[in-house]
């Protein structure tokens, strides 16, 4: 593994005044980190990497941090090219007329192009009491604080998990798994994305653990105490220790700096992943909303969507046209426990099909998966240019959906929790 020389002192720098052009991404997870690995590509191109840690969050296991079997962390040594410096910090606002950042430290950095990258968190769950007294898990800090919280609670205590997407079904799970008396309250279907037969293998997966499954009509919590959770029909499920998973939202950077968004805050793009304001920002995974129809928020999608910003900017140095959007999907994994799982198959509309692969196959599948994320992000790191799978087809599937959408139809793809 190369070892990576990034420093991550807070400098002050303006644009490159010499012939290499500066490029900066914000944000270091897996649409940042791909990205700026690609971007090295080119040698007079010099590559900033802006991001609030100084280790890469292994995402897709922080639920495993939760249960303490992984510790969800990579150091960017293993994953970042030596070629990238990595500059840990905020960016508070982006002064897109005279290419700079400012960064919370009081630094300001100097861009030619950026790469705006900056993830997704936990929504505000605007139910009363549940910023009080629930814990969210879509961050390091997250699940870093509700680690405690958990070995704090006597191993009988009711914990209940709120939302029922892949988050929700695989802390669920996990926690089971460990003796946990667990309930997962759906707020609707159980793993809406799942096609029938896969959530019909969920299910009695988390009936063997002993999960309580609260779905169907009357299941969305609306209110959060430090004992219970209330449903919207009336009922009430005790809860020592509650999980908020329902939800995800995005940095208001974008909307801090009067660039323009959709609803939920991600950039507007067109399918070059270019911003509708700036020829010379283009973004990439979570905060991405490519012609204001999103990919659904996933790795799966974040490291496409980090090769094609990085190929759209190589694109603009060599005076090209860029090409545009593919759609990445084939499938979603999610672990139920470290003893199941199940890979959903979909087809290139990101559409849910019958065919599943559950059980012990599908643990080790999962894992599978979670190993060769931060190898993808190192091999490009190693040889940039050499991932592909933002190249393979998939086009015609995100044309159709484009087409839906101008013409006002459900766009059934972003139906994923």
């Amino acid at each position: 593994m190369n070892q990576n020389t990034n420093t991550n002192a807070h400098t002050n720098t303006n644009t490159n005044t010499n012939t290499n052009t500066a490029v900066v991404v914000i944000g270091g997870g897996y649409a940042g980190v791909m990205a700026a690995n690609r971007l090295t590509r080119r040698g007079d191109v010099t590559v900033t990497l802006v991001n609030p840690r100084a280790d890469f969050v292994h995402r897709v296991r922080l639920h495993q941090l939760v249960g303490g079997s992984d510790a969800a962390v990579i150091a960017y040594r293993d994953v970042l090219a030596e070629g990238v410096r990595l500059v840990v910090d905020t960016v508070a606002r982006i002064d897109a007329g005279d290419r700079g950042l400012a960064l919370t430290s009081g630094a300001t950095l100097g861009y030619d192009y950026l790469v705006y990258a900056v993830g997704s968190g936990s929504a505000d769950p605007g139910v009363p009491g549940a910023a009080e007294f629930a814990y969210p898990i879509a961050t390091l800090e997250d699940a870093q604080r509700l680690r405690p919280a958990l070995d704090a609670a006597s191993p009988a205590a009711a914990v209940t998990v709120v939302g029922a997407g892949p988050t929700g079904i695989e802390t669920a799970a996990e926690l089971a798994e460990q003796g946990r008396a667990v309930t997962l309250v759906c707020g609707g279907v159980l793993g809406p994305y799942l096609h029938a037969r896969g959530r019909r293998s969920v299910a009695a997966r988390l009936a063997r653990l002993g999960v309580s499954v609260v779905d169907g009509p009357g299941s969305k919590v609306t209110v959060v105490t430090r004992e219970a959770v209330g449903l919207e029909d009336g009922r009430e499920v005790a809860s020592a220790v509650t999980i908020w998973t329902a939800g995800f939202s995005v940095p208001d950077l974008a909307v801090r700096s009067g660039l323009t968004t959709d609803p939920l805050g991600r950039l507007l793009t067109d399918e070059t992943l270019t911003s509708v304001d700036d020829v010379r920002i283009v973004a990439a995974g979570d905060s991405a909303a490519p012609s204001g129809l999103p990919l659904r928020m996933s790795c799966q999608a974040a490291m496409p969507l980090g090769a094609r910003a990085a190929d759209t900017v190589l694109s603009r140095i060599a005076d090209e046209t860029p090409a545009t959007l593919n759609r990445p999907f084939a499938a979603q994994c999610i672990s139920l426990g470290r003893n199941a799982g199940i890979f959903q198959f979909a087809n290139r509309a990101d559409v849910a099909v019958w065919f599943t692969i559950d059980g012990r196959p599908g643990a080790k599948l999962k894992e599978l998966v979670c190993k060769v994320i931060p190898k993808h992000l190192a091999d490009e790191a190693g040889k940039p240019g050499s991932y592909s799978l933002h190249l393979k087809s998939g086009g015609a599937a995100r044309l159709r959906q484009l087409e839906a959408g101008r013409q006002g139809a459900p766009a059934t793809a972003d139906q994923a929790a």
